[in-house]
């Protein structure tokens, strides 16, 4: 693992709300991460399918982790806006959300996400995300 590797892993290890919803960081590449979300009941919504602020953690989270790839060292990252199309209901076995940098410039980098559903051994698109996230001083 290298060092950009290394500082996503530890950054996403410290996210309480990654571990509250049983994500985990599959994927680290420069513009380009992954993270995973098993199904859970405990996290669908009142008609099973996962609740879309689950689905919106993970590829908030893999945009903003995407932009980190390429942000400076002894700077951080911070989302300041994204919108969100939910094109199908979130169901399935497995959810990939995958984050990737469009544009990074000096303080900010716009990065698009997408969450895949794993269901009948077939991959669908539920979410896209158009994500803007800001460098910081950590």
């Amino acid at each position: 693992m290298n060092n950009m590797q290394e500082r996503i892993a530890a950054s996403f290890n410290s996210q309480g709300l990654m571990a509250t919803l049983g994500a985990q960081l599959v994927s680290v590449a420069q513009g380009e991460v992954h993270i995973a979300l098993p199904f859970s009941a405990q996290l669908s919504q009142q008609h099973g399918y996962v609740h879309a602020g689950a689905i919106t953690s993970i590829v908030d989270s893999a945009c903003g982790y995407a932009a980190l790839t390429l942000a400076p060292p002894g700077s951080d990252v911070v989302s300041v806006e994204f919108k969100i199309n939910f094109v199908r209901p979130a169901i399935g076995e497995q959810f990939l959300a995958i984050g990737k940098v469009q544009t990074s410039g000096k303080s900010l980098t716009v990065c698009t996400g997408e969450v895949r559903a794993l269901s009948g051994g077939a991959w669908k698109v539920v979410a896209i995300m158009q994500a803007t996230i800001v460098k910081v001083h950590a």
